[in-house]
Formats: C-alpha cells, sequence, structure tokens
C-alpha cells in the first residue's frame, strides 16, 4: 500500500516538472526576434549623423523600445514621413510596434535608427554594432554593415 502514496508523488513531481519546462520552452520561442539585412549609411563628410536600416521579424508581438552602439553618442528610433509636401522625421518614443511573425522593414524614408553623435567617420565597408532593446524579447546584438542601400524601383531615391 506504501506504493501508491510513493506513485502518487512521483507522478505529481513529473507533472511539476513537465509543466515547468514547457513553460521555459514557450517562453523562449515567443521571445525570440529576427534580425536580418542590417546596414548603416555612411556619414556625410563633416556630419556626425546617418541612419541604420534592418528588418525585423518577432515571433511574438513585441516592440523596439531602444537600439545602442559604441559608434555613436546617442541613438534613436525615427520615422520618417512626407508632411506639407516635405520629408519629416521624428523620435518614436515609445519605440517601435513588431507585430507576430510580420517583417518590419526600416529603410529609407520610413522607420529607421538614427545615430547622432557619430565620433568617427563611418565609411563603406565599415561595420557597426548594434544592440536592439526590445520591450520582451531578450536583446539582440547585430553587425551592421556600412554602405549605401539600394535604390528603391518604385520612384526617385528617398532620404
Amino acid at each position: 500500500m506504501a506504493r501508491a502514496p510513493l506513485s502518487i508523488a512521483l507522478l505529481a513531481i513529473a507533472g511539476l516538472a513537465a509543466c515547468t519546462s514547457g513553460e521555459k520552452a514557450a517562453s523562449s520561442a515567443a521571445g525570440a526576434v529576427q534580425v536580418s539585412e542590417a546596414l548603416c549609411r555612411p556619414t556625410p563628410v563633416g556630419r556626425q549623423t546617418t541612419g541604420c536600416y534592418l528588418t525585423l521579424t518577432a515571433s511574438a508581438d513585441d516592440r523596439l523600445v531602444s537600439a545602442a552602439t559604441p559608434a555613436a553618442g546617442r541613438t534613436q528610433i525615427h520615422e520618417s514621413r512626407i508632411e506639407s509636401n516635405m520629408m519629416m522625421m521624428r523620435e518614436l518614443k515609445d519605440g517601435l510596434a513588431l507585430p507576430a511573425g510580420q517583417a518590419v522593414e526600416l529603410k529609407p524614408g520610413g522607420n529607421h535608427i538614427m545615430l547622432l553623435g557619430v565620433a568617427e567617420p563611418l565609411r563603406a565597408g565599415d561595420t557597426v554594432p548594434l544592440t536592439l532593446t526590445f520591450a520582451a524579447a531578450p536583446p539582440v546584438e547585430v553587425i551592421a554593415r556600412v554602405g549605401q542601400p539600394a535604390l528603391a524601383h518604385d520612384g526617385p531615391p528617398k532620404p
């Protein structure tokens, strides 16, 4: 008869272990953000600002809340849009929404990461380390290459 309570206890422990490991697997899978095509423009002569572009795909709804790099004094997440026939940029203080499973492209003329106070000029062929911080997912470190983004095929080049 002593076997029944022992069996029940072992089953309870096994169930708890399975539940705990399942929660870890779900939270790590739900928190992943894939980054691709990371590129920063070269800094124009005499300027200390430039933009960086990349594509983010989150496995669960999330938000890019900040970016950092030792190459610049500050970074901001920006949006570009046309207002009164002029291209305007503004910081997205609440970050950038990343809907689950949808590729979110940061590109010239749209959302991008702005590097401000670039310490040393960025030249084509250089690389820039970026640390991307998200509301839920763990930070992601990427190495962006420095170069010119491809021109859009649907109109004139965008700033």
